[in-house]
This record gives C-alpha cells, sequence and structure tokens, in this order.
C-alpha cells in the first residue's frame, strides 16, 4: 500500500509509530507475552500500521481507556487504540472500526427487568466500567437509572456479584462467561449499544485517518483481521464490521 510523506510524517513525526494500547480490555489486549509486552488485535494493528509505514512500534499501555484519551495533546503516544464515541470524538478523530463488540445488561433471573428500556429508573443502580465506551453511552442516553462506575471491567463485575448493584453494563462476551459460570442470571437482548474499537488520532490529519480506513478496509477484505481473531481465541467474540 502507498503510503505518502504526509501520512508518515503525521502519523510518526519522530521516526517511530508510539500506539496507545488499553490494556483494561481483555478482548482486545488478551494475553502477555514471555517480555510481558501486551498481545491481541490491538497490540497487532498498531504492529500493522507500523509495518505498513516501514517504521517500528512502541506500545504505551494504559490501565484505562479514559488515560489514553486524555493523552491526546500530551505527545505521548501517535495513534491510540480505543473506541469511537460521541464524547471522545470532540478531541480525537476516529477511524473506521476494526472490530465491534456488543454491550449488554446483566440482571438476576427474577428482576422486573425485561427490556434496555426498563433499566432506566429512578430505583435501579448500574455498575459499569469507568469511562468505557458503553459507560459513555449510558452517560448521554439513561436519565433516571443510578450508573455507579467502577474502576475496571472485572471491578464492575465484582459489585454485580457482590449484589451492591441491581444491573450489570458490561461486554457481551465477558456476561456470557458470566452466566456460563453462574446461576440465576439473564442477559438483555438485544445489546444496548456495540463498541466500535476504532483507531483515534488527535485533529487534523485527514489525509492520515483516509490512509487507516484504506488499510483497516484492507484488512478485513484480505482476511487479516479474522486470522488475528483466530490466532488469539476471539473468533465469535468479536464482530468484524465491513462498513
Amino acid at each position: 500500500m502507498f503510503v505518502s510523506d504526509v501520512v508518515k510524517h503525521q502519523l510518526a513525526p519522530k521516526g517511530i509509530l508510539r500506539a496507545g494500547i488499553n490494556l483494561s480490555n481483555f478482548l482486545l489486549v488478551s494475553s502477555t507475552a514471555a517480555d510481558g509486552s501486551p498481545q491481541g488485535i490491538s497490540p497487532d494493528i498498531a504492529n500493522l500500521v507500523a509495518s505498513t509505514l516501514g517504521l517500528s512500534c512502541e506500545l504505551v499501555c494504559f490501565d484505562r481507556p479514559g488515560k489514553l484519551a486524555d493523552a491526546v495533546n500530551q505527545d505521548i503516544w501517535d495513534i491510540g487504540n480505543i473506541a469511537f464515541e460521541a464524547e471522545r470524538a470532540q478531541t480525537l478523530d476516529f477511524s473506521h472500526p476494526y472490530v465491534v463488540i456488543e454491550a449488554n445488561f446483566l440482571v438476576r433471573h427474577d428482576d422486573d427487568f425485561w427490556t434496555n428500556d426498563d433499566i432506566d429508573r429512578a430505583a435501579a443502580k448500574i455498575a459499569v466500567s469507568e469511562r468505557s465506551a458503553y459507560d459513555l453511552w449510558l452517560t448521554d442516553h439513561f436519565s433516571q437509572a443510578q450508573i455507579i462506575r467502577a474502576s475496571s471491567i472485572q471491578a464492575a463485575h465484582d459489585l454485580f456479584f457482590e449484589k451492591k448493584v441491581d444491573v450489570l453494563a458490561s461486554l457481551k462476551p465477558k456476561l456470557l462467561e458470566d452466566m456460563a459460570n453462574h446461576s440465576g442470571l439473564r442477559m438483555i437482548d438485544p445489546p444496548f449499544t456495540a463498541v466500535k474499537q476504532s483507531i483515534g488520532l488527535a485533529k487534523g490529519k485527514a489525509d492520515s485517518i483516509a490512509f487507516l480506513n484504506a488499510l483497516i478496509a484492507q484488512s478485513i477484505e484480505n482476511g487479516w483481521i479474522a486470522a488475528q481473531l483466530e490466532l488469539h481465541g476471539m473468533t465469535g467474540k468479536l464482530g468484524i464490521d465491513p462498513h
């Protein structure tokens, strides 16, 4: 794939591609190599961008997506692998998504919640991972329920199983694991949102967004992303958006 000098300068002004990686999503960073480096579809995408540019890649890791987004203008990373969300789009431009992840509500079997709309009631307490894309979606769309923000995906799940909240908002693959391991649970379908995992850039880099969109489209069409998902055991857990 042809890469212009403009794109190379926009994406890697220091001659190396620094990629911001969110470690908190176990679907995107699914394991750790012997040297401690993260492995999964998110690091894979970062390395693919770097190799297409003809450069080496440095992974800059964050324990929460909000911290990654906040660092956009701190000259810490050049590309940020983070989900698209309208609030984030105020300071970031996004590529097309390379994978999508459904987010659902989990409730106890005998609770009186049957639809997504049922959740937004004054008495309901919802646990969610703080500043995740689906937390931001809830903030924008729910006005009655009390949103209890936890420090991580697992911490949100812990709140639910400790019966400190009524509802758990989380990623569907994780909820399916919970249902397989615990009785008396019910997941509400359809998903209340879909997390669009994308590549974020600082504003004003239109040429680079076009390049990333073309690279993602090519990687979907030629089966590369599907192959990486299979490699990491994520087939069926992460969806591929053909745009």
